[in-house]
């Protein structure tokens, strides 16, 4: 361990430089705290601090050396506590057949750039997590399927095992646990009998662990949140992102009472059921949108085919194809299709379909929020 160090100005030693060196070198172990006698019948309570609700690095990326073109901009993030073996096979499943090439049933494509990539097996991660009791972190794993990372579970009791999408910071050998069934008889003992909401949220709302909606604080980061009871997440499961918990719906309508308003991140605020789940921290692999993969077989090997411009095409392949030289005809930009603007933010969605779930929608500016928080910074 580094040791503190103190700069000499001239050869003779000071008594004050020794007494910042004595002091310098004392341990926590060698602080005793007073002890107290505590009388018999008074109930006292230890509270463990919960581990931080983190988010990633921007910092922590690797970058190489380019001793070739490949890795001139090739960058990538730092996850040296991934497990560098292979899945737990028993909760995995290959992944055969000619949809990986974005087809149907028919053999016609209807997925357009994908296709070959490098072999894969899909986990099968529990979303709902409903199994109770103390779950042990057996590692953290890269899914190829997915932009986050997973975690093998291992249950204290049963032994039975399985895969979550794995908050940022969680590590191996740590503990979480679930509470969608309701909190256990235990965990209220331990507080002393008494079922106060405070002292419940402080026990439970630990990263990692997952709660209905209901038993979130105010103001806390979740992810892998659900719509409707007794369902798995299905709102923020991809790398790095995350929603927060504004509390239950103060609307005078008696309806909305069972609903928990949820800000995501694009700005939208949206009403979730109270007794959905959720998980208590931000999704792991943040730095997953700051990679850079270096060169065009990266993205082949990850089952990416190239993407051709309309205006490189021919006439009858693209409404921008054809022509001489660089030119689509005097035409607005459409899809390939030629039934939608390619720009604009033309919105498909039709009116008598209204969202019901909405509370506040998200900014539809064009950028204009972007460039100003530019601005600011």
């Amino acid at each position: 361990m580094l040791q503190p160090r103190i700069r000499l100005t001239s050869t003779r030693w000071r008594p004050q430089a020794l007494l910042q060196l004595a002091q310098s070198y004392v341990t926590e172990a060698s602080i005793q705290p007073a002890v107290t006698a505590i009388p018999d019948g008074v109930f006292t309570q230890t509270f463990e601090a919960a581990p931080p609700i983190v988010q990633a690095d921007a910092a922590n990326m690797r970058t190489y050396k380019p001793r070739t073109p490949g890795l001139r901009h090739l960058k990538r993030p730092i996850n040296d506590h991934l497990w560098k073996g292979r899945a737990f096979i028993p909760l995995t499943i290959p992944r055969k057949g000619h949809g990986i090439g974005g087809r149907n049933n028919t053999g016609l494509i209807t997925v357009r750039h994908r296709g070959g990539g490098h072999k894969r097996r899909i986990r099968i991660v529990d979303f709902a997590r409903v199994e109770p009791g103390k779950h042990r972190v057996e590692r953290i794993e890269h899914d190829p399927g997915r932009s986050a990372h997973i975690a093998l579970l291992s249950n204290l009791q049963t032994g039975t095992k399985s895969y979550i999408l794995a908050a940022e910071g969680m590590r191996a050998e740590d503990v979480v646990e679930s509470y969608i069934q309701g909190i256990p008889d235990e965990l209220i003992q331990s507080i002393g009998g008494i079922e106060d909401a405070a002292m419940i949220a402080a026990k439970t709302a630990w990263r990692g662990n997952c709660l209905p909606l209901k038993m979130i604080p105010p103001g806390t980061m979740v992810f892998n949140v659900g719509l409707k009871p007794k369902r798995g997440g299905q709102l923020c499961r991809g790398a790095g992102t995350y929603a927060v918990v504004l509390g239950e719906s103060t609307e005078q309508n008696p309806k909305y009472h069972k609903y928990v308003n949820v800000k995501l991140q694009s700005g939208e605020v949206r009403r979730i059921h109270r007794d959905a789940c959720a998980t208590i921290g931000v999704s792991s692999n943040g730095n997953h949108g700051r990679r850079q993969l270096g060169k065009a077989g990266r993205s082949r090997w990850l089952g990416i085919r190239p993407t051709v411009r309309g205006l490189a095409m021919n006439a009858f392949e693209h409404p921008h194809g054809g022509g001489r030289g660089k030119s689509k005809g005097n035409r607005h930009p459409v899809s390939i299709w030629g039934r939608t603007p390619a720009k604009g933010g033309y919105k498909t969605r039709k009116k008598s379909n209204k969202h019901r779930a909405l509370v506040t929608p998200r900014p539809r500016n064009m950028g204009k929020r972007k460039r100003d928080q530019g601005k600011d910074s």
